[in-house]
């Protein structure tokens, strides 16, 4: 145990630097210091960050610099996604109707309550309530239209649910308080009950790590 806690350890050491950041998407919520522009910009940056990470920057950069001005939250609140072009295509199967889509969404929940951390307010809740009721307050901006880039984390997330990787990314951002990478700017979830999601690829890396396999 103490042998894979200092591989840990190594590995935490090497990637949560200031270095890291001006290669990863975590780039675009940190250039804000509004709570709500970094809200916005984590959850639309964690939305496409699927693929190769060269291309997630210049679709982060399409979003926030060429379309939104670098002012993400004026950009929501005003309305102005109704005039993208919904044949755009921002990243891989993301185009410009789902960015509308999610700035739709964001601009129902903003003019209900100054935060998207509404989602993930209630007492009792955990971080797959708050991704479901996320889901469903979208869905109610758009006329009950779910997205297939908001992951369904039910009936069962054990079988025919999603691990809501991209979600589960946004809230390490943003709950996470190390001072180095992550922002940390919420507080009702404690980092301890966060989750890391578990596919091929992680499980692979976890065996390395451990030294199993």
């Amino acid at each position: 145990m103490n042998e894979l806690k200092q591989k840990m350890d190594a590995l935490a050491e090497q990637f949560n630097t200031p270095a890291f950041i001006e290669n990863d998407p975590v780039q675009f919520p940190r250039a804000y210091e509004k709570q709500q522009d970094i809200e916005i910009a984590a959850f639309l940056a964690s939305t496409i960050a699927w693929g190769n990470r060269k291309q997630i920057l210049t679709g982060c950069r399409k979003m926030f610099h060429d379309i939104m001005k670098n002012r993400p939250f004026e950009f929501v609140i005003s309305g102005r996604f109704n005039d993208i072009d919904p044949a755009m295509n921002i990243h891989r199967t993301f185009f410009g109707r789902d960015l509308v889509y999610m700035c739709r969404g964001l601009q129902f929940v903003y003019l209900q309550c100054n935060t998207l951390a509404i989602a993930f307010s209630e007492s009792d809740s955990n971080v797959w309530d708050g991704f479901s009721r996320l889901r469903e307050l979208f869905a109610q901006a758009n006329g009950g239209e779910y997205s297939r880039h908001i992951s369904n984390p039910t009936p069962n997330r054990h079988k025919g649910g999603s691990a809501c990787k991209r979600l589960n990314l946004m809230l390490r951002w943003l709950c996470r308080q190390d001072g180095i990478v992550d922002m940390g700017i919420w507080h009702n979830l404690k980092p301890s009950e966060l989750m890391i999601p578990l596919d091929t690829h992680v499980a692979r890396i976890g065996r390395e790590i451990a030294g199993i396999g």
